[in-house]
C-alpha cells in the first residue's frame, strides 16, 4: 500500500512540475483595437540562442485560422488565410532579437479573439486576447 502511495505521489509531482513548466512558456496579454485601426500583436522569445535558419514561428487566430507563419527565419504566406492578406505587417529585421511581434491592419469586429503565437523549436507560446472596439 506504501508503495502505490508513493508511486502515485511521484506522477502527481511529475505532472505538476511538467505543468509548472508549460506554463512557465505560455504567456498572456491583452490588447485593444478600434474598427479600421491597427493594433501590435506583440511575440518575443526570452531565449536568444535563436538560429533564425532553425526558428518556426506561427501565428494562430481562435487556434485555428492561420494569421502569419515564419518559416526557417522567413515569412511564409502560402497557407495565410485570406482574411489575413495585405493586413499583417512584420518587422524582419527584429527576428534576430527574438522579436516576431506583427501589426494587424485594418481591423473589424472578426478580428475579437485570441492570437497565439509559437515559437519553435524553444516552445514558447505567446497568447494575445484582443478586443475590438467601435470607432
Amino acid at each position: 500500500n506504501l508503495f502505490f502511495l508513493f508511486l502515485f505521489s511521484c506522477r502527481f509531482i511529475c505532472v505538476f512540475a511538467v505543468l509548472i513548466n508549460k506554463v512557465s512558456l505560455q504567456e498572456t496579454v491583452h490588447r485593444e483595437g478600434v474598427i479600421g485601426g491597427s493594433v501590435l500583436l506583440p511575440c518575443s522569445s526570452t531565449k536568444h540562442d535563436h538560429k533564425l535558419q532553425d526558428t518556426d514561428v506561427s501565428w494562430r487566430h481562435n487556434d485555428s485560422e492561420i494569421v502569419f507563419d515564419i518559416v526557417k527565419g522567413e515569412d511564409s504566406v502560402a497557407e495565410q488565410d485570406s482574411r489575413y492578406k495585405t493586413r499583417v505587417e512584420t518587422f524582419p529585421l527584429e527576428y534576430k532579437r527574438g522579436n516576431f511581434s506583427i501589426k494587424l491592419n485594418n481591423l473589424n469586429y472578426t478580428d475579437a479573439g485570441e492570437f497565439n503565437c509559437l515559437i519553435t523549436p524553444s516552445n514558447e507560446q505567446k497568447n494575445v486576447v484582443l478586443i475590438i472596439k467601435g470607432a
